[in-house]
């Protein structure tokens, strides 16, 4: 029997993120000499890992056709409530321990409601989640009063200038995130319940699993890894800020759009939400050092997402 003919669409799918990756980092290590050196590429990953880590959960979520627009909250309310800790003089593993456990109940109670919501009452995720990202950012500005939270132990902001080997902490940490989550979606029963309820969610709920149970699970997953970004983020400035993480979700949603995985559920990888997130990190670092303005910036990633998009599209048929 001949081998099947490879597809335009089936190609651009299997090859397209990884081929888009190559030539980007191709062409800003000819058109800038500073691009591609060991300490800006160091950089690149430092500076995307806040958001990888956060795409990660957000991988889990759209796995199963939800949507979580409450991350970026979720990361100012945790380092929020972290700092605040720090500044009542009590131990620093438990302000950490205060800033992870914040965003795991936040996320028991994201993904409570998503449950809840889009299982019984039917409403889509992103209206429930859209309601939970203005209550996660109003409470962190009724915590703080709108005011940073300064004044913070020293040792605090080493957490993101710390250096295992030669890699930065935060990048490491980011590797350690990608590869437990790889393995979880790969070989583990509850990742096989993911794509599951994400490529039939009624089919899945015949077949004896537990759809409201994963989907909350995932969710509780996503609060998670936004809290921990949320820690180092407020490491990183060495503050508590309550408008940290504006606009963090559309760049979280890119990277997993952009890594492949359908925004229909039922398929993608964690490795494609890497190299999705790498992407949009060299995209930036490269414009920034070709001196394009911010707003440019925007411009050009929004293009990505919509071009992310029409690829998704046209996989789907």
């Amino acid at each position: 029997m001949p081998a099947e003919r490879p597809t335009l669409s089936r190609v651009l799918s299997e090859y397209g993120i990884g081929a888009a990756f190559v030539l980007e980092l191709t062409l800003f290590s000819v058109l800038s000499p500073h691009f591609a050196t060991v300490d800006n590429l160091l950089n690149v990953t430092l500076q995307t890992s806040i958001t990888a880590i956060i795409a990660v959960g957000m991988t889990f979520v759209i796995l199963t056709a939800g949507i979580d627009l409450s991350v970026g909250s979720i990361v100012a309310l945790s380092g929020v409530l972290t700092t605040v800790v720090l500044r009542a003089d009590l131990p620093v593993p438990l302000a950490y321990a205060a800033g992870l456990g914040a965003g795991l109940l936040f996320g028991v109670l994201s993904g409570t409601a998503a449950g809840i919501f889009v299982t019984k009452f039917r409403i889509t995720p992103f209206i429930v989640t859209l309601a939970l990202m203005t209550i996660w950012r109003g409470t962190a500005f009724v915590i703080t009063e709108g005011r940073p939270v300064w004044e913070l132990p020293e040792g605090f902001s080493e957490i993101a200038r710390a250096r295992v080997s030669f890699l930065p902490l935060p990048t490491l940490i980011m590797i350690v995130v990608f590869a437990l989550a790889h393995f979880v979606l790969t070989r583990t029963k509850f990742g096989r319940y993911v794509y599951a309820v994400g490529g039939n969610s009624e089919a899945a709920r015949l077949a004896g699993i537990r759809t409201d149970r994963v989907l909350i699970q995932v969710y509780v997953l996503s609060g998670l890894l936004s809290a921990l970004s949320g820690i180092l983020l407020a490491s990183r400035v060495n503050s508590g800020q309550p408008n940290a993480g504006l606009m963090y979700e559309l760049d979280v949603i890119a990277a997993v759009v952009v890594g492949g995985t359908s925004l229909f559920g039922g398929r993608g990888t964690v490795i494609g939400t890497l190299i999705g997130s790498l992407l949009i990190g060299v995209l930036r670092n490269g414009l920034n050092l070709m001196n394009v303005e911010s707003y440019v910036q925007q411009v050009v990633v929004g293009v990505v997402i919509l071009l992310a998009v029409m690829m998704d599209r046209l996989r789907k048929r």
